[in-house]
């Protein structure tokens, strides 16, 4: 099988007139995607055999509504993800593939400690991939009415990946969510970043580590990764601070942070010249990271904040960074609280991003607002003082 390379022409085209956009009897929904790859120049007999088996998965929908654990505020997310296990085998797999780790540094400018730290919170580096049938996963997906616009693309790319010879219907497996291989990706990111990291002339996600890192480093560098640039280090903030300056809507140089009394916790600052922001994942008396462009990319990675800030440290962890300091920050809202807090928020016109128990980008912005009017300290943790004031 040829390498899938940088499919830059690669196009799943418009949805066909009448196609069944989710939900509705499921074997209708089928026939609509069938009718939509046809229309996208597959042949019938290609995507009779890629639907053949194609059924849902009850599993799937549990899986999808039951991730409670992205309301865990990060202090507690992190200890759990960043188990010594995972930084002992963080160190083993850099030296055992350091001469891939080497080239990927040499021709993408990806440093090493970021695809560890996604290989390693994804699959355990390459132990636990997932035993979802991969289509079904997908097409359940697809026809659920939450996120039918990310995961209908996803079938008509598998469709194309399934033509390729990438994808095999009944014995592709993976994550509930569709994704495939050792740093989990999707059927649309294989076929635009998919590698032959190995040379041995196929692209192989699931038991090549070369091909796996090389294809998850090219998908970094096509979602904006700046070569060779930081992603994030640890400081430590001045007593006097306006908080409302954090978050991710405030950008600056880092030496201007560096002006208004914001210094690295250890070692120099990683990049005076870039433009940089202050997150504080649990306030102002907790931890503090500068962040850099790069940090954005693991954004793009996954979109839940508590996930990539923990990802982010990881990295640092694995190229050597110390244990962040945990400071002495307050108690943490429960998810009721935080549901109770995002309506009051919604009420108050604010966009919270659904009322989901979690802390995400857009609570914490509304939370920095509401702060500023109340006359508290804005620094995007919410207490219960400020869920009672509103």
């Amino acid at each position: 099988m040829k390498a899938l390379i940088a499919l830059a022409a690669f196009s799943l085209g418009a949805p066909s007139v009448g196609a069944q956009p989710c939900g509705g009897p499921f074997d209708a929904f089928l026939d609509g995607i069938r009718d939509e790859a046809i229309g996208n120049g597959h042949s019938e007999q290609v995507v009779d055999r890629f639907l053949e088996h194609a059924a849902h998965d009850p599993n799937v929908i549990r899986a999808d509504r039951a991730q409670g654990i992205f309301q865990i505020p990060f202090i507690e997310f992190s200890g759990r993800l960043i188990s010594q296990h995972r930084l002992h085998h963080g160190s083993e797999n850099a030296r055992k593939w350091a001469h891939v780790f080497d080239h990927i540094e040499r021709e993408h400018g990806v440093s090493r400690g970021v695809l560890l730290a996604f290989w390693g919170f994804e699959t355990d580096f390459g132990v636990v991939q997932g035993d979802f049938n991969t289509v079904n996963s997908l097409v359940t997906l697809a026809h659920d009415c939450r996120r039918p616009e990310l995961f209908r693309p996803q079938v008509l790319a598998a469709v194309e990946l399934f033509e390729r010879g990438g994808l095999d219907p009944v014995n592709t497996t993976g994550a509930w969510a569709g994704e495939i291989g050792m740093v989990q990706m999707l059927p649309e990111d294989i076929l635009l970043n998919g590698v032959d990291g190995d040379g041995d002339g196929k692209v192989d996600l699931k038991g090549s580590p070369a091909d796996a890192l090389v294809s998850g480093a090219r998908m970094l560098v096509n979602l904006g990764w700046r070569r060779n640039q930081p992603w994030m280090q640890e400081v430590r903030m001045p007593e006097r601070f306006d908080w409302f300056e954090t978050g991710f809507e405030n950008w600056k140089p880092a030496s201007d942070w560096v002006a208004a009394g914001v210094r690295p916790r250890s070692g120099r600052l990683a990049a005076p010249d870039l433009e940089a922001a202050i997150l504080l994942p649990q306030g102002r008396n907790g931890p503090a990271f500068m962040i850099y462009p790069n940090f954005n990319v693991f954004l793009e990675w996954n979109k839940s904040f508590v996930y990539v800030i923990t990802a982010a440290h990881f990295a640092m962890r694995l190229e050597g960074a110390p244990v962040y300091d945990a400071g002495e920050p307050g108690t943490a809202l429960d998810e009721g609280q935080v549901k109770a807090l995002q309506e009051r928020l919604e009420a108050r016109g604010h966009d919270v991003g659904g009322i989901d128990g979690i802390l995400g980008a857009k609570t914490r912005s509304a939370v920095q607002k509401e702060q500023v009017r109340l006359g508290l300290p804005a620094d995007a943790w919410p207490t219960l003082e400020l869920l009672d004031r509103l």
